[in-house]
């Protein structure tokens, strides 16, 4: 059995100036950085899709850095955390 996933691709057009066209063209023929000229476009969109995730997640950290609730649970877990555990922890 198969568990291969499918899947779908939609054919759209868009206007780009003739640059962008160039770039995208020299980064899958000159660079190899996909196999395709659609690949290239995906791995732009996927790259500032997880630019824009990672600058929300940090907002939300910095927020929680000022936050007394927070910075108050956070030392209530650490108190509960064995040295043993903390330990194991800062090896990642």
């Amino acid at each position: 059995m198969s568990h291969t996933r499918v899947v779908t691709r939609v054919k759209r057009t868009y206007n780009l100036p003739e640059r962008t066209v160039r770039l995208v063209r020299d980064l899958a023929a000159v660079h190899g950085l996909a196999e395709t000229q659609d690949g290239i476009v995906e791995l732009a969109v996927d790259e500032l899709a997880r630019h824009l995730v990672e600058a929300d997640e940090a907002r939300i950290w910095a927020g929680a850095a000022t936050d007394a609730e927070f910075a108050a649970e956070s030392r209530s877990i650490e108190r509960e955390v064995t040295p043993a555990e903390r330990d194991s922890w800062r090896s990642w």
